[in-house]
């Protein structure tokens, strides 16, 4: 399908998005909450959540069966619950004081790109805030993927149409492009895009305003007053989670010298296998084929099994091994482990300190995964300060596995979401997760309040 094609193509999902929406627009809010009750209600039931996530891992071939299910139940629900008694219908807040009111509106037909990693979960999350909203978006598949996001919109729409609501407000292209991407983000009203810095880059080039997400390399670091089992056990959790498939998996883990040994020993008890020397540069070969030209990991071990990893790289390992560690000394170009992995592969690194610790984060952020997540395991309240204070990131986690917190979990206190903003550090718009204010415009409404203008003396003080 050439330009012209995609263009006549995505044209005519736009005008039937639009015409979805308009009667959306007309909704109230009972009518909205009812249709994001049953769409949360009719993605979690066994057999919806069953279906998607063999369909998912079968032709994707990423993650893991029994992590797909949970991030359905788990995500579905808590974004539901989030939303589930928030205004999003007409006058939603208002300030007496100062005499303003705001009304929330849709903000019309969005782009959803969704990548390969999420093809069941991503478009379910999205479209939840895209109905509460009112608004009709469209989903762009992964080519990896395009079975899974149609089949999962297949099932939203006729949940929509059993409420009598337009199906039409979730649509999903099956022509799947380059060129269909880059049309649907430039005829839409917003672009909110997870996936590759490709994807995200080209969502912010599109001339449609976008919520993009950056790329991820979530560091961690212990210092000399973690737990050391529970720190190896949450890092175990958060790294073999979906295989790895998500962005937030912990990519490394910085260790002050004083307990590496220690911690090392309890990652081993978790499942982690330590490389050595040989073994590393034979994973590194197998992980980035390109190196020191590209640092392109290579597709056939993102979210893959261990097993496989071990396969391609040449290497035997213990039996019931999760993961693999790695050790490195540096950051940047020159150290590729020091990069985003998107595999079962961990990263270890060895400091002296707090500070020399914190040199570590920001120096591999500022190679990838700028603006993203880190975390620290600590019972030493100063350090955590300190650690939160100094590195650059959106999300700083304290004795928690990254990958369960970040996009919302029962113990946390985020808001529940598939995207991730990274701030103007990872090049992104915005530095929270992605929500429900997120998918709507607002009108502000002014009214004459009292005037009182402060005196020179109540502004500046002193400065007198």
């Amino acid at each position: 399908m050439n330009r012209e094609q995609a263009e006549s193509y995505v044209q005519g999902l736009v005008e039937r998005a639009r015409k979805a929406q308009k009667t959306a627009e007309g909704f109230t809010q009972e009518k909205v909450d009812r249709l994001t009750k049953a769409l949360a209600y009719g993605l979690t039931r066994e057999n919806v959540k069953a279906d998607l996530s063999k369909l998912a891992l079968e032709e994707s071939r990423l993650g893991d069966y029994e992590s797909k299910l949970g991030k359905i139940e788990k995500k579905v629900k808590g974004i539901y619950r989030d939303i589930r008694f928030e205004k999003s219908v007409g006058v939603v807040e208002e300030f007496p004081g100062r005499g303003l009111r705001r009304i929330a509106k849709p903000v019309g037909v969005i782009a959803g790109l969704i990548p390969s990693t999420q093809p069941e979960m991503l478009p379910m999350t999205k479209a939840l805030f895209a109905v509460k909203a009112r608004d009709a978006i469209i989903f762009a598949p992964h080519p990896r993927g395009r079975k899974t996001t149609y089949a999962t919109t297949e099932i939203m729409r006729a949940i929509l149409k059993k409420n009598d609501a337009p199906e039409d407000l979730l649509l999903c292209c099956e022509e799947v492009s380059l060129e269909v991407t880059n049309a649907l983000m430039e005829q839409c009203d917003l672009v909110v895009a997870t996936g590759g810095a490709g994807m995200v880059k080209a969502a912010y080039s599109s001339g449609t305003p976008a919520f993009g997400v950056g790329a991820g390399n979530a560091q961690l670091l212990a210092d000399d007053t973690a737990d050391i089992a529970d720190a190896a056990h949450k890092t175990m959790l958060s790294k073999t989670g979906d295989l790895a498939a998500g962005c937030s998996c912990d990519n490394s883990l910085v260790i002050f010298e004083s307990i590496y040994d220690e911690m090392i020993a309890a990652l081993k008890r978790e499942g982690a296998y330590l490389c050595n020397a040989e073994e590393r540069e034979k994973v590194r070969e197998a992980l980035f084929p390109e190196w020191p030209d590209n640092h392109v990991i290579n597709r056939n071990i993102v979210a893959s099994p261990v097993s496989n990893i071990a396969q391609l790289a040449g290497i035997s390992l213990p039996e019931k091994t999760k993961f693999i560690l790695v050790e490195e000394t540096g950051s940047g170009p020159a150290y590729p482990f020091s990069g985003e992995k998107m595999s079962l592969i961990l990263t270890i690194y060895k400091c002296k300190d707090l500070d020399d610790g914190i040199r570590i984060v920001n120096a591999n952020l500022a190679y990838s995964g700028a603006g993203h997540s880190c975390g620290i395991h600590s019972r030493n309240e100063e350090n955590i300060l300190k650690f939160a204070l100094s590195t650059y990131t959106s999300r700083c986690n304290v004795n928690l596995a990254n990958s369960i917190a970040n996009t919302g979990d029962w113990g946390v206190g985020y808001p529940f979401s598939g995207s991730l903003g990274c701030g103007t550090w990872g090049g992104n718009v915005t530095s929270e997760n992605i929500t429900l204010k997120h998918y709507l415009n607002n009108t502000w409404v002014a009214s004459p309040i009292e005037a009182v203008i402060p005196t020179d003396e109540e502004l500046f003080g002193d400065m007198n």
